[in-house]
């Protein structure tokens, strides 16, 4: 029996558990549909047929046996079935216990607990918009928050008591978010307040708005340029499932939407460009289309967050070509300025407007910093871009269109300075004047005289600079002159050193010698540049490589060996001109390092002919290497003297092989070509250096070549008087003349000079036009080797005392060890002193025996 009595209770139980399922449904129903009131309609139908169905369900066996007591339960289930509430009920209900909660919160002074239901209340009131009007019981509970917030703010002010931290913060973000959200409701609590009974009296009968019916418009938009649109006869929805229009009054809330969105996960960045390449072209005001234009870009921007991928080359050029729009409308719209200190307009329902007193509407934004971020993005670009093929021509096309976007970018700058009382930040000028500066100083002068044409030619003529004038600058030393000038007078740092450097590169590449090299002394540049960054260290060693270059063009062989020795002479000139990364044997450098190495590399325009700069050094260093290779020779008592370490040892690699055939690279003419010019043959060492084809590289490659015959021939006579004075007593000047090609007077030069700088032991008689040797003791070879075996021993006998001493130090016997030692050596080392002073006393410097060195061989044979 019980158990035919518990079937009758679970069904109902199962019923009504059906039932609280279906209610749950329909409100998640109809938090999701739009159209509340149709929804509502066929709920209710549903709820009928639901209940005449549980009704059914309970008739069976458990109807005969109903008793009195079961039957006025059963009526009680019904009545409360029968007063199920709407979801619109619900949601009031449930907005009507968040506002008391957030009333008794204030009233204890529980402001976080108030921040959170606030929160929590203007969700629910969101949801309560979408199907009706704004419900008057927010209006009045915000009003009355306000109020209590207002009180309290001033009540802290007077009582010296303080909130505790985790109320305060409440108390704070509370305040905050309701300015910001009372702003929208003004009219409405301005009404409430007003008159409050009057407002709250038709809350009970509100209806909800009517339900407007849906239109779909395909012509919302109209693309900027005439294009096939893949999405015709599709639209755009929301989160909901909701038309999103694309007009001019709703612009600025979906830019307020992009920028709260932007950088956060599961955001897609291509479809934020489209929603604003949309809203650009439904914008109407120049306010509207500056807003957007900025925006977009800066989104573009984000599309390479990363260090290692350059910009997409579609979206790069769009960028450009917005900015250049961008700037042609605060050309044409002057009373918008777009400057870095400006505040942001809040207000996303209409536009900021001229005050009475206000003269320009401040936008917030920078120029130079887009115009340098489009800057870095083509350098990246250009680095990851194979130079050998065509695409990196394709590439670097687009050069000539970004420098007309700095130099309207510096256009820009200067006509807020001349024509605005506002304050535009110098360090603004500074950059964007660096940035035209380092797209020019390293091209030919032809070629910035193309780029300043075409850039004067988009201009109208009655806009002018002020910095670089349209009349002034016809030339191009003209440009980098001024532009460097101006950098000079108003900035500092890095940027003054940058623009010094770029002045002296411009300098050199057109033949200017002696004036970079005085600037490059008085800057005293070479004494700060390790404390500034790697780039502008680069930047110096490019700088310094080109002087020498330009010496070399200029014949000044000494100079240019000496300036190249630094960069040319460390073995590392890719790394030092950013050209490549050093191949590491035992990977001493990082995975982090090396990443930063490849992100600092120059495009391949901007790259110096290594081969080239290494077939220069080389040659410069050959043309000082042999003479001094056989003024000194093997003799011990002159100090042996090393001009570049990097070529004795080319040098002394080439003379240990057994065998040379005939030379194939740049290091084989050049060491063929020493090799001929130290035993004499000097047609043979310019048949060698002139084989060379590196040389076509250069300018004037005729002028080089000829000026590379007259140096040889000059090192020539100075090998041979060094090597065979021994050999003469007295030799004609002419005779020198007809045996190098040099005229009489060349040769008396030459051999003056060498007597004055006491590298000759000689005299020059000017009446026979003969030069007289002078003989001094000479010392037999076996003698020489004796004095040489002499020294090594006695060096070799130092180094062991020195390892002696530090393997005993800190010995008992140390001491005494130490003194006799002491004296030792100092007996020692006043007996090599009085033989060394004896040798010289012998022998005259002069390099008056050639016994042996690197070339002894080749010059007896």
């Amino acid at each position: 029996m019980s158990r035919f009595f518990r079937s009758g209770e679970s069904s109902s139980e199962d019923s009504s558990s059906e039932e609280e399922e279906l209610y749950s449904e329909e409100e998640k129903d109809e938090e999701q549909q739009e159209d509340s009131d149709e929804d509502q309609s066929e709920e209710d139908d549903e709820e009928e047929e639901d209940a005449e169905s549980s009704e059914e369900e309970k008739r069976g066996a458990s109807k005969f046996l109903k008793d009195v007591d079961s039957s006025d339960s059963e009526d009680s289930d019904e009545e409360e079935r029968g007063q199920v509430k709407s979801a619109k009920d619900k949601r009031y209900g449930e907005l009507s216990q968040t506002i008391k909660a957030i009333e008794n919160g204030s009233k204890i002074g529980d402001w976080n607990t108030v921040a959170t239901e606030f929160d929590k209340l203007n969700r629910q009131v969101s949801k309560i918009k979408d199907s009706g009007s704004t419900p008057k019981i927010y209006i009045e509970c915000i009003s009355d928050l306000e109020a209590k917030v207002l009180e309290a703010s001033e009540k802290q002010k007077v009582t010296p008591k303080k909130m505790n931290a985790q109320a305060a913060r409440g108390f704070n973000t509370l305040k905050q978010r309701l300015k910001k959200n009372n702003k929208d409701y003004q009219d409405l609590i301005t009404s409430y307040r007003e008159d409050k009974l009057g407002f709250m009296e038709s809350d009970e009968e509100e209806e909800p708005l009517p339900v407007k019916p849906r239109k779909i418009r395909f012509d919302t938009f109209e693309p900027a340029q005439p294009a096939a649109d893949d999405d015709e006869g599709f639209e755009t929805v929301d989160g909901k499932g909701r038309v999103v229009q694309f007009t001019p009054e709703s612009i600025f809330k979906h830019l307020r939407a992009i920028m709260e969105s932007r950088g956060k996960k599961n955001t897609d960045p291509f479809g934020q460009i489209k929603v604003m390449e949309k809203l650009n072209s439904v914008a109407v005001t120049p306010y509207q289309r500056i807003r957007v234009i900025l925006t977009m870009v800066s989104a573009r921007f984000d599309l390479s967050a990363g260090v290692s991928s350059a910009m997409p080359l579609e979206h790069w050029k769009a960028a450009e070509q917005e900015l250049s729009t961008l700037l042609t409308v605060l050309e044409e719209s002057k009373e918008y300025i777009v400057i870095e200190n400006a505040e942001d307009w809040e207000d996303d329902d209409k536009p900021p407007t001229l005050g009475p007193n206000d003269k320009y509407i401040k936008i917030p934004g920078s120029i130079v910093s887009y115009v340098e971020r489009l800057d870095d993005e083509l350098t990246r670009s250009l680095q990851h871009i194979d130079p050998h093929t065509s695409e990196y021509i394709d590439r670097l096309q687009d050069e000539g269109s970004l420098y007309n976007i700095v130099f309207r970018g510096l256009l820009y700058y200067e006509t807020l300075r001349k024509e605005t009382s506002l304050e535009i930040p110098q360090d603004s000028l500074n950059r964007i004047v660096m940035r035209r500066l380092e797209h020019v100083y390293f091209k030919p002068a032809q070629v910035v005289n193309i780029l300043e044409g075409n850039c004067w030619k988009r201009v109208p003529d009655s806009v002018d600079s002020l910095i670089t004038p349209r009349e002034s600058i016809t030339e191009a030393s003209d440009l980098i002159s001024t532009l460097c000038n101006y950098l000079f007078n108003n900035s500092e740092g890095i940027i003054k050193a940058r623009a010094m450097l770029c002045r002296n590169y411009f300098l050199a590449l057109h033949d200017e010698y002696y004036l970079a090299r005085d600037m490059m002394l008085m800057s005293h540049l070479q004494e700060q540049i390790a404390q500034f960054d790697v780039a502008t260290q680069i930047l110096y060693n490019r700088t310094l490589v080109q002087v020498g270059l330009c010496a070399f063009r200029k014949g000044l062989v000494y100079e240019a060996q000496n300036t190249l020795q630094e960069i040319c002479g460390s073995g590392r000139q890719k790394e030092l001109l950013a050209q490549g990364v050093q191949i590491q044997r035992y990977n001493q450098v990082t995975p982090e390092q090396e990443r930063l190495e490849r992100q600092r590399q120059l495009p391949f325009h901007m790259h110096i002919n290594l081969e080239l700069l290494e077939c220069v050094y080389l040659t410069c260093s050959m043309l000082l290497e042999i003479p001094l290779l056989a003024q000194t020779g093997s003799s011990p008592d002159i100090k042996k003297r090393v001009i570049s370490k990097t070529y004795r040892r080319m040098l002394e690699y080439h003379e240990r092989q057994i065998f040379t055939g005939p030379p194939e690279n740049t290091r084989d003419h050049v060491m063929q070509a020493s090799k001929a010019l130290a035993a004499g043959e000097w047609k043979k060492a310019i048949q060698f250096i002139h084989a060379i084809k590196i040389w076509d590289l250069m300018p004037q490659t005729d002028d080089i070549k000829a000026m590379l015959s007259k140096q040889i021939q000059e090192e020539g006579l100075r090998t041979y008087l060094f090597t065979y004075a021994p050999f003469y007593d007295t030799l004609a000047v002419e005779t020198l003349g007809a045996m190098f090609e040099l005229e009489p007077r060349k040769v008396s030069a030459v051999i003056s000079k060498m007597i004055s700088h006491e590298e000759l032991a000689a005299a020059l008689d000017q009446v026979t036009s003969t030069v007289i040797f002078r003989k001094g003791v000479e010392l037999s070879r076996l003698q020489g080797l004796s004095l040489t075996l002499a020294d090594k021993a006695s060096s070799l006998i130092e180094t062991n005392e020195r390892t002696l001493e530090q393997r005993t130090q800190g010995s008992s016997n140390a001491f005494e060890r130490q003194g006799g030692r002491g004296r030792g050596g100092g007996q020692r080392g006043g007996q090599r002193g009085g033989r060394g002073g004896a040798r010289t006393g012998q022998r005259q410097a002069g390099g008056t025996t050639f016994t042996g060195g690197a070339l002894g061989n080749a010059v007896r044979g």
